[in-house]
């Protein structure tokens, strides 16, 4: 399991290694860190590690966009098997214009983007 510790020690050895392999981007403070909203990810700890060695976070929505849909429509459902999980779930789906995911899609592209830009 994945803890803010644990997390942090990740950074520092990631922190290491851009600096022995890219150094300019730490020289010149571009780099940038993409990743989730996961707690170890979001905790005190962890912003203020980032904070400290001016490590820029590309920010990310608090939910990928197709999951709040599913949670709105699918509440309170009981579903008997896993078929029926499943023609439940393409039927939402469907419902979801193609214009949603592609948007959804463009400003993911956007932050990654951000990120190696830089």
């Amino acid at each position: 399991m994945v803890n803010k510790q644990l997390y942090q020690e990740v950074l520092a050895r990631l922190r290491d290694a851009v600096r022995k392999k890219r150094p300019e981007l730490r020289e010149n403070q571009i780099w940038m860190l993409h990743h989730d909203n996961a707690p170890a990810h979001a905790s005190l700890l962890i912003r203020s590690y980032l904070a400290k060695h001016q490590t820029s976070v590309v920010p990310r929505p608090p939910d990928f966009f197709l999951f709040p849909k599913f949670k709105t429509t699918l509440n309170g459902c009981r579903f008997q098997t896993i078929e029926e999980i499943q023609e439940n779930a393409i039927r939402e789906l469907r419902t979801i214009p193609e214009s949603a995911f592609q948007e959804a899609f463009q400003e993911e592209k956007k932050r990654w983007e951000r990120c190696y830009r830089q």
